[in-house]
C-alpha cells in the first residue's frame, strides 16, 4: 500500500510522472526496475526519491531524459511543463537535455570526458544552447567554477578531469549542469563525493537556484542529511515501487511503512554510538611513547593498548611534478601520523586536502618527494617497483569511484578473483569458492559474478570494490570513501563487515572520508587535513566532541543532520540569521 498525502499542486507542474515503468531485457527476459510511478514537482519545489541501491531511484529518473541504453523499455507517461516527452525524437529531445532538463550525474569521472579541458565542456555545453560568442561562454563557464565553490575557477578552468579531485569533478559537473538555468534539474546523488563545508554550500546554490529561477528539483540521493536540508516531499522506493510518499516533515516525523522505518533507523548521526563499536580513546605506538607524541587529553580515556606500528608517516610531503603549462603542485605537505595493527584512523577534510593523496602514497601508488614513509614494516620512502610489488600483497584499497577502479570488461567474479589468482592463493575450483564467499559478505548475489560492472548499480559497484580490497586479507586497508556511493541501509551494513573482518584478523585500516557521521562509528582515532597540511589529530572524542582548531570547528558545524526542523535552524544559524 502506497501512503500518500499530496499537497495542492498547480494545474501543470514542472515534471508529472504517471504510470511510469521500465524495464530492462536481461537473457531474454523483460526484468523490472520501475513499476507505475506516479508523482510531480511543481515549480520551486524539491522532491527527494530516496531508497536501497538497486530501488529503481537512478533508472527512472534517467527514462525522462531517455538516457537509458537499448536493452530498456520505457511505458507510462513523463510531461515536463505540460509537454509530454515520451513521444519525442531524437533531435527534439537533445533539444530539451540541457536547456529544460538538466542532470547531476553520479561519477563525475565517467560523465565528463577526460580528453577535454574542464573549460571546453563547459563552454561546448553554454554554446549548445545559447547563441554567445567563445568569450561570453568561456566567462560565464569560469563564473559557474567560482559558482561551485572551486577555489581556483581559472585553474579549474584549464584543467583536465583526472586532474581535479574526486569533489571537485563533481562540482564541475554540478557547474556544467546549471550553465544553461534550466527549468528541472534531476540531481542523481549531487552531494556524493563532496566535503561537507562544500556540500552545504551546494545545497545553498540548488537551493538559491529553486528561489530564484523558480525551478523544480528531482533530488536522488542515500543521504537523509540532504534530504532534511533540501527536500518539501519525498518519495520513498524499494524494489522498484513506491511504497510511502508525503511531506518531508511527516516522513521524517511519522513514517508509516516499515521499509522507510528501517531506512531512516540505519542513517549514521554525528555524536551517536554505533552498536557493537566501542572506539579505543587512545591507541599508543612505541614510537609514539618513545617521542611523546600522544597529547593529554580532557575526555575520558580508555586503558592505553600497546601495538606494533603498520603505517608510519614522517614529515612527509608530495609533490605532483608540472606537466605542459600546469605547473608543480605540493598536494601533501608535512604530514606525520601513525597506524596501529587493529587501529581504524579517520582521515577527514576538505574535498583537495591531499586525503586520497596520502592514501595512494601508503601502498605505493604515489612517491613521495620527502619525508619518511613505512608500510608493514617497509620502507617505501624512495623504494624500486621491485619492493613495491611484494608489499601489495599485505595492503589493499578501495577506491573513491568504483566505475573507473574496475575493468569494464571483465565480469565482477573475475575481478574480486583476480588479486587471489595473481597472488597464487586459489584458483579452479578453490578460486570459484573464494569469490562467492567475499560475494556473500558483502550482500551480493552469487549470480551477479557473470554480470559486467555496467549492470550494476554505483552501490553494487562500490560493493564489489571492497570484496576485491579484502580479497588477500591485507595488514594495512586504506578505505577512500568506501561508503560514499551507497545507500544508508547497505553502508550500515558495509560498515559493520569492516569492523567484523578488522576485529577477526586484526589490519589496520586508513579510513578516508568526508562523512564525519561514518568516520565517528568507525574511527578510533582522527586526523584533520586542510590544504596539504595536518591541522588536528587525536582520539575520536577529541576531534568530534572538543575540537580545538577552527577548521575542524566548522567542517562538524557543516554536516547535515538528518532531521529537517533542526537541520533548518543550523542553516540559519550559519547564514547568520539567528
Amino acid at each position: 500500500m502506497v501512503m500518500d498525502q499530496r499537497p495542492e499542486r498547480s494545474d501543470v507542474p514542472a515534471l508529472r510522472v504517471t504510470d511510469l515503468s521500465v524495464d530492462f531485457a536481461v537473457d531474454g527476459v523483460w526484468v523490472p526496475a520501475a513499476k507505475k510511478l506516479n508523482y510531480e514537482i511543481g515549480r520551486g519545489q524539491v522532491i527527494a526519491v530516496v531508497g536501497e541501491s538497486g530501488s529503481g531511484k537512478s533508472a527512472s529518473s534517467m527514462a525522462i531524459l531517455d538516457l537509458l541504453p537499448k536493452n530498456s523499455r520505457v511505458s507510462g507517461s513523463i510531461s515536463v511543463n505540460g509537454r509530454e516527452l515520451t513521444t519525442l525524437s531524437t533531435k527534439q529531445m537533445r533539444a530539451v537535455r540541457g536547456d529544460d532538463v538538466a542532470a547531476i550525474f553520479q561519477e563525475p569521472m565517467t560523465a565528463l570526458n577526460p580528453v577535454y579541458t574542464v573549460g571546453f565542456q563547459l563552454v561546448e555545453a553554454v554554446r549548445a544552447h545559447r547563441n554567445v560568442t567563445p568569450s561570453d561562454a568561456a566567462a560565464r563557464a569560469r563564473e559557474l567554477l567560482g559558482l561551485v565553490g572551486l577555489p581556483d575557477p581559472e585553474k579549474a578552468f584549464k584543467s583536465y578531469p583526472h586532474q581535479l579531485s574526486g569533489g571537485q569533478r563533481q562540482r564541475a559537473m554540478i557547474a556544467q549542469a546549471l550553465s544553461c538555468d534550466p527549468t528541472l534539474l534531476i540531481a542523481d546523488e549531487p552531494t556524493t563525493a563532496l566535503d561537507v563545508t562544500v556540500q552545504a554550500e551546494i545545497l545553498d546554490l540548488l537551493r538559491n537556484l529553486r528561489d530564484t529561477f523558480d525551478a523544480a528539483i528531482l533530488l536522488i540521493t542515500h543521504d537523509m542529511g540532504v534530504v532534511a536540508d533540501l527536500a518539501d516531499w519525498i518519495v520513498v522506493m524499494k524494489d522498484g515501487e513506491i511504497v510511502e510518499q508525503g511531506d518531508v516533515n511527516a516522513i521524517f516525523n511519522t513514517p508509516q511503512h516499515p521499509y522507510t522505518q528501517a531506512l531512516l533507523a540505519a542513517v549514521p548521526r554525528l555524536g551517536e554510538a554505533v552498536a557493537g563499536h566501542e572506539a579505543i580513546n587512545v591507541i599508543e605506538t612505541e614510537a609514539d611513547i618513545a617521542e611523546g607524541s600522544i597529547d593529554e587529553i580532557d575526555v575520558p580515556a580508555a586503558p592505553v593498548i600497546m601495538a606494533p606500528t603498520v603505517l608510519s608517516l614522517k614529515n612527509v610531503g608530495i609533490v605532483y611534478g608540472k606537466q605542459g603549462r600546469v605547473g608543480a603542485f605540493r598536494a601533501v605537505d608535512d604530514v606525520t601520523l601513525q597506524i596501529a595493527e587493529g587501529e581504524i584512523l579517520g582521515l577527514v577534510g576538505e574535498s583537495g586536502s591531499g586525503k586520497s593523496t596520502i592514501g595512494r602514497a601508503a601502498i605505493g601508488l604515489q612517491p613521495i618527494a620527502d619525508g619518511s614513509l613505512v608500510v608493514v614494516d617497509t620502507d617505501i620512502s624512495k623504494a624500486d617497483r621491485k619492493v613495491i610489488k611484494t608489499l601489495r600483497r599485505k595492503v589493499g584499497i578501495v577506491f573513491q569511484d568504483p566505475s573507473s577502479s574496475l575493468n569494464p570488461r571483465l565480469p565482477i567474479g573475475e575481478s574480486i578473483g583476480e588479486p587471489l589468482l595473481l597472488a597464487g592463493e586459489a584458483k579452479g575450483a578453490a578460486l570459484d569458492r573464494r569469490v562467492e564467499a567475499l560475494l556473500d559478505d558483502v550482500n551480493l548475489p552469487r549470480s551477479y559474478r557473470n554480470r559486467f560492472p555496467h549492470e550494476l548499480s554505483g552501490g553494487q559497484k562500490q560493493r564489489v570494490g571492497i570484496a576485491r580490497a579484502l580479497a588477500l586479507k591485507p595488514r594495512l586497508l586504506v578505505a577512500d570513501e568506501p561508503t560514499s556511493a551507497l545507500d544508508v541501509s547497505v553502508q550500515a551494513t558495509v560498515l559493520e563487515l569492516l569492523r567484523q573482518l578488522q576485529r577477526e584478523y586484526g589490519f589496520a585500516c586508513l579510513f578516508i572520508s568526508h562523512d564525519l557521521a561514518v568516520v565517528d562509528g568507525m574511527a578510533d582515532r582522527i586526523a584533520v587535513l586542510h590544504r596539504g597540511k595536518l591541522v588536528e589529530q587525536g582520539t575520536r572524542d577529541q576531534i568530534l566532541r572538543a575540537p580545538k582548531e577552527a577548521y575542524t570547528q566548522r567542517l562538524i558545524q557543516a554536516v547535515p543532520i538528518p532531521d529537517p526542523v533542526e537541520q533548518r535552524v543550523r542553516r540559519e544559524i550559519r547564514h547568520g540569521q539567528r
